[in-house]
């Protein structure tokens, strides 16, 4: 009889068959082999032992198909997802592995994974890593001892290697996050274990590199220089928070090393042919000078000492790279080094004198700024990557932003010397292009130089605050840039015309309207080049000039650019646009995409004669991409541009929906049926803010009638990024067509009891519980409520966390003031007598004791509550209802005292010009399809006004009664009596 791991062997084997239906059934098993005792422990067993020990490759596809398999049960079956069985329709149980496995597993992991060849290594450092991060320390206290103990065995450097990759993948946790008292516990516990032997490692292999035995075997060098590249990243981790005693003290070993490492060569780990894969000397080499930049920003005083030397080293560096790929990390991360040093006032000594400026300028910023063949060629066959590395916003390094930022620390501590050498330089070059046109690379430069001098201040979505003063940007621009917009001939210096398209975008706010007016046609013109990286710049740059602002009255920003200077250009830019849009032989173009919503975005008011073209070739973009979508900003900025849309022409005439329901509903449908999860949550959004528009007293229409039953479908709501849309969604149902859907409130309360259930899903299941109470018949929801508050409090026992609390008393606070307190009080007492009331002292009152809410809450808060004290003689008839009743006061007071509660103030109004808008992987709001809240008490002017109003009528009606209770909630704190004074006296309600 076949054994366990016989079988299992098998199932691996048919799940990467060719054939879908074998591998489909195979991959089946698996799930249903997950939840078999031991199973986890006998994947590991695969994965550790060939079954082909003569020849161990035969078998490799399958062990590796094993050790994913491992991992992925891990990642999904480690940790309980307290979210899992809400988010699944089947109600199926989150398998995770038992505690019996567990044990084991972190037992032999490591161990396997020094035993396996190093291509499973790569997913046993995976599975490690994953169980670290919720494990290590406290639940796996031999991991540590057990990866150090591997570090003496140098007779197999895949064992050495595997153990520090997965160390460093364990360490990355302590950079880029927030510091705290765990985190330092965390760190400590490491240091206390790692730093010496990790030391020692260091030294030692540092030591190995001199050995004349090892000189000329570049296997057994490339396994030490790995190791060395591993261990500084390791280094860099448990730096990167504070500098820990131990290597203060042995720094000295640290920077030696360092030290060695930069200067070590050896030819034969060079391979002259390669041009874009790093070799082992140079990763090692971008690992340490990371280390130093790392260093060098902390200002830590024991670094100071060495600064010269790693200075002068990194210098010499930056002398030997080739202008090759292979090098660029090493040249960015090199000029990044001396970037931090120069620009910093203390290290000025290293730096001054103008010989020294000027050698910077011939033998780091030149060479660094240059056009090269790889450019070029990236320029032409792959523009996507040189836009990336190009773009002013783009986050990616390239050795000309870095080289620009190396200008820009040069001005902030030798500004008049910087600018003079520089602007000799770009007389030189740009006195080259003039004798020669085809030394057009010599203009480029001058530009780039210009670029990095001229700015002192910027930002990415505001462009250039401040300019160098001893530079004239818009003579340069007129005399240089100008002249080469004007150029008719697409072909002409694609690449400089490129540049000079990034020259306006960055310089935007300086220049005048006026002069936005003659740029206009030019970028537009440049839309029609046959170069990518030319019509994207061009897209770009128009897209950042509609977003450009000057000062307006009252210290706020207006548009440069706004519709009335945009529409005699409307024509002619959404042709140049959409040529390329429509370009079936181009890629999604993200930047064009976003410039068209901007566009749309600034000539809202002018939209009405284009809308129907516009919204054709939007609607066939979008069916092109349905197909296969591929960019995630490409689709985000497409329907926010539809979204767009929708808002600028139904805000003129909200009888427009129809139209936009006839041309968008077929695309919509068919994106539906097709079951595209990327376009989903945007074609729910976009339904909401159509049927949000549609005319007060209208109803649903035919449309949106027959597409609801299929919205309440479970497995829609199992998709997380659905969730926040399908709710905005059925609430917009719910304000238009409240009494058509009261047939279907058991499906709709259906999906409030899944999303309730759920901690991530529970504030859209609040939400569409107030859309019920606020839109829905009472008739038709009351008989529900005892059942709807049921569910609310057995979530309550079971979890009562801040942000549930916040979520149920928001929706209390709506129910009283929609139905009156003493409905909230029977429907409470139904399920347990004085509940009501209990609820009051134990959960209400305390949430808005410990914080007050803010903004639409607050308003809503605050007509609850004066319901609850002018409306509830059940508070007025003993002590303790009379004490509840001066804690409700204090409450409500300190709302309207609270400087953070915004009570006239309801929503967030967003500047839509500038916003910053994109693709966010968990769920993309479409910022142009947003609504400010409906306010569910628009009766209600001034809530502070009608809460003193209502308490001087209960005063009349209960004369010498209520004032000793106003007094007893106020009069501990001086500012409550203050402001509840000045309240009465603003409404001018005198309490009796």
């Amino acid at each position: 009889m076949a054994s366990q791991e016989d079988q299992l062997r098998q199932i691996l084997s048919q799940s990467l068959s060719p054939d879908a239906s074998t591998r489909r059934n195979a991959e089946a098993a698996l799930i249903s082999a997950k939840t078999t005792p031991g199973h986890a422990l006998s994947v590991l067993k695969v994965v550790s032992i060939s079954s082909t020990p003569q020849n161990p490759n035969a078998d490799m596809p399958i062990r590796q198909s094993a050790a994913v398999h491992f991992k992925n049960m891990v990642k999904k079956g480690w940790v309980k997802d307290e979210d899992y069985e809400a988010d699944n329709s089947a109600g199926t149980k989150q398998f995770l592995i038992p505690e019996s496995d567990r044990a084991l597993i972190k037992n032999n992991l490591v161990d396997l994974m020094c035993t396996v060849p190093p291509q499973l290594q790569s997913q046993c450092s995976e599975s490690i890593a994953l169980i670290a991060a919720t494990d290590f320390p406290s639940k796996w206290d031999n991991l540590l001892t057990d990866l150090i103990a591997k570090f003496g065995d140098t007779s197999n450097w895949d064992v050495v290697n595997g153990v520090l990759v997965a160390a460093n993948s364990i360490l990355k946790r302590f950079r880029y996050v927030q510091r705290s008292d765990a985190l330092y516990a965390d760190i400590l516990y490491v240091l206390q274990r790692l730093q010496a032997p990790l030391t020692a490692l260091f030294t030692s292999i540092v030591g190995q590199l001199e050995n004349p035995a090892l000189a000329k075997n570049p296997r057994e060098l490339t396994a030490r220089l790995d190791a060395l590249r591993t261990i500084n990243r390791i280094f860099y981790s448990l730096n990167y928070q504070d500098l820990p005693e131990y290597f203060e003290d042995h720094m000295g070993e640290w920077m030696a090393g360092f030290a060695k490492l930069l200067e070590y060569k050896n030819v034969i780990l060079v391979d002259e042919d390669e041009e874009m894969q790093p070799g082992p000397i140079d990763n090692v080499q971008v690992s340490v000078v990371q280390n130093l930049n790392l260093y060098g920003n902390k200002d830590e005083e024991p670094f100071l000492p060495y600064l010269p030397q790693f200075t002068s080293l990194v210098w010499n560096l930056l002398m030997t790279v080739t202008p090759h790929s292979k090098h660029d990390a090493l040249a960015t991360t090199s000029i990044r080094f001396l970037s931090s040093l120069i620009g910093k006032l203390m290290h000025r000594k290293l730096f001054e004198g103008e010989g020294t400026l000027r050698e910077i300028f011939v033998k780091i910023v030149i060479p660094n700024l240059v056009i090269r063949e790889i450019d070029e060629e990236r320029f032409e066959d792959d523009p996507a990557e040189f836009i990336l590395g190009d773009m002013e916003s783009s986050d990616t390094e390239s050795r000309r932003k870095c080289t620009q930022e190396l200008l820009r620390a040069m001005c902030r501590q030798f500004e008049g010397p910087t600018t003079t050498i520089c602007s000799e330089h770009v007389s030189q070059m740009l006195g080259q292009f003039a004798a020669d046109k085809s030394m057009w690379k010599s203009k480029d430069v001058a530009i780039h130089l210009m670029l990095g001098i001229a700015i002192r201040a910027e930002s990415a979505q505001f462009g250039v605050s401040q300019v160098n003063e001893g530079v004239n940007v818009m003579d340069f621009f007129s005399g240089h840039v100008l002249t080469e917009l004007q150029e008719v001939d697409m072909s002409v210096r694609p690449m400089v015309k490129a540049t000079c398209i990034k020259f306006v975008s960055i310089f935007r706010n300086q220049f005048t309207k006026e002069q936005f007016g003659a740029l206009m046609p030019l970028l537009i013109a440049h839309l029609g080049s046959p170069f990518v990286v030319v019509h994207t710049y061009a897209a770009a740059a128009i897209e950042k000039m509609l977003t450009a602002k000057v000062d307006g009255p009252n210290n706020s920003k207006v548009s440069k650019i706004g519709g009335a200077e945009l529409k005699p250009f409307l024509g002619p830019l959404f042709t140049g646009l959409f040529s390329i849009i429509d370009n079936a032989e181009l890629n999604e173009n993200e930047y064009v995409m976003k410039c068209i919503m901007r566009a749309l975005n600034v000539a809202k008011d002018d939209l009405m004669d284009v809308v129907q073209v516009v919204l054709e070739k939007l609607t066939s973009a979008l069916a092109r991409v349905a197909k296969n979508p591929k960019n995630p900003q490409y689709n985000h900025f497409l329907f926010e541009s539809i979204a767009v849309l929708i808002r600028a022409v139904c805000t003129i005439d909200s009888a427009h929906t129809a139209a936009f329901e006839q041309f968008l509903f077929p695309p919509f449908q068919t994106v539906l049926q097709m079951e595209v999860v990327e376009f989903t949550p945007y074609v729910f959004q976009l339904l909401a803010q159509i049927l949000e528009f549609r005319r007060e007293g209208a109803g649903l229409g035919e449309a949106y009638t027959s597409l609801f039953a299929p919205l309440l479908t479970p497995t829609l709501w199992e998709r997380k990024g659905n969730v926040p849309a399908l709710t905005r969604l059925l609430t917009a149902y719910l304000s238009k067509g409240p009494n058509d859907l009261a047939p279907h409130l058991l499906g709709i309360l259906g999906v409030f009891q899944k999303l309730v259930s759920s901690k991530a899903n529970e504030q859209y299941a609040f939400d569409l519980l107030r859309g019920i109470a606020t839109y829905m018949p009472q008739e038709a929801f009351m008989p529900r409520m005892k059942d709807i508050l049921q569910i609310l409090m057995m979530k309550l026992q079971q979890s009562k966390t801040p942000k549930y609390v916040n979520l149920i008393t928001h929706f209390f606070a709506l129910f009283v003031g929609k139905y009156g307190s003493q409905a909230y009080l029977d429907q409470l007492n139904q399920l347990q007598p004085g509940m009501g009331l209990m609820l009051l002292v134990q959960v209400w009152v305390p949430r808005l004791q410990a914080a007050s809410p803010s903004r639409l809450e607050a308003k809503t808060q605050m007509v609850g509550l004066t319901k609850l004290l002018c409306e509830t003689p059940a508070l007025l008839a003993d002590a303790n209802g009379r004490q509840i009743w001066s804690q409700i006061l204090a409450c409500a007071v300190k709302i309207v005292c609270s400087s953070g509660s915004s009570l006239n103030s309801l929503s967030v109004l967003e500047n839509d010009d500038d916003a910053e808008i994109g693709y966010d992987a968990t769920f993309s709001v479409l910022h142009f399809a947003t609504r400010p809240a409906k306010d569910p008490f628009a009766e209600v002017q001034d809530a502070g006004a009608s809460l003193v109003q209502s308490v001087g009528r209960l005063c009349a009606s209960h004369p010498g009664q209520i004032t000793p209770m106003i007094t007893q909630g106020l009069s501990p704190d001086p500012k409550l009596s203050a402001g509840f004074d000045g309240l009465c006296q603003k409404a001018g309600v005198q309490l009796s």
